[in-house]
């Protein structure tokens, strides 16, 4: 199927917000679109184009997609915010995206890595928000990053020839990488001072209860954000049993990188996400 691209500005606050949609070009109204939400100090076209080729593979399987700026990030306009503080971006993003596309009645959000935790965050606040998809999602922690590069990185390294053909060649820094392990090993015993407000995983898994609405959780093998989050959802009750739910769908990608850098990566992702838009 072909598609049809467009540049649309909408407002936030005072600000003028770009974003593109990709539309299927010849077929009726649709009932849900999927707006993709940045993840990271980037703008709308994504790593390696990912979210680009994303709304262009939506398209042509007949879902309208949009993509845009946060404030502050690419092309538009305004003080740049973190993850934390876009929830009026995200709703704003929302309005344009139903009132540019005919017969829009919700909407799917999908993010990556801190995309992905603002998404769970915003979700139930929206009404119009009928399904989510988290890949990688962030719930950084010095304590959590510490226990994951100590489970993961290490012990990866410790089986793997290419490390000890430079331990024996004397190519490694054995006092350096001593005194790092030894350091994460500090920050993973360590316990967190108490907040004023809640961190926001906390408020990541409170929205996402709130929310109800189907949700698909995709993680990447060798990345350690995702290794991050499947540790926690791992070992905190209240995460096992949300991400255990009948409308919880979960899928690895055992080599992938943080941001599916290859192209069989990236197509994977597009796959799962159809597939699963189609599922209900």
């Amino acid at each position: 199927m072909s598609i049809d691209e467009r540049a649309l500005t909408f407002d936030c606050g005072g600000d003028r917000l770009v974003g593109i949609l990709a539309l299927p070009a010849q077929a009726p109204p649709h009932a849900r679109g999927v707006l993709v939400v940045v993840g990271g100090p980037q703008y709308r076209a994504g790593s390696h184009r990912q979210f680009t080729l994303l709304a262009r593979d939506l398209a042509a399987d007949g879902v309208p997609a949009m993509r845009f700026d946060y404030r502050g990030m690419g092309d538009s306009e305004g003080d740049m915010r973190d993850f934390e503080a876009v929830a009026d971006d995200l709703r704003a993003a929302v309005d344009a995206f139903v009132a540019a596309v005919p017969g829009l009645r919700d909407v799917v959000l999908w993010g990556l890595c801190d995309g992905a935790s603002a998404i769970a965050m915003h979700a139930a606040t929206d009404a119009r928000v009928a399904g989510v998809v988290l890949l990688n999602p962030w719930v950084r922690s010095e304590e959590g990053i510490a226990r994951a590069t100590l489970k993961h990185y290490y012990r990866a390294r410790l089986v793997d020839p290419a490390f000890w053909r430079k331990l024996l060649g004397g190519r490694f820094d054995v006092a350096g990488s001593v005194k790092s392990m030894l350091g994460l090993a500090r920050a993973a015993r360590e316990r967190p001072v108490a907040p004023t407000t809640a961190p926001f995983p906390l408020r990541m898994r409170a929205g996402l209860r709130a929310f109800g609405g189907p949700v698909l959780v995709i993680t990447s093998g060798a990345d350690l954000t995702a290794r991050e989050f499947c540790d926690l959802a791992g070992a905190d009750k209240e995460w096992k049993r949300l991400l255990a739910a009948p409308r919880v769908t979960r899928r690895e990608l055992d080599k992938a990188d943080h941001t599916f850098s290859r192209r069989a990566w990236r197509d994977q992702v597009s796959r799962w996400t159809r597939e699963w838009l189609r599922s209900w």
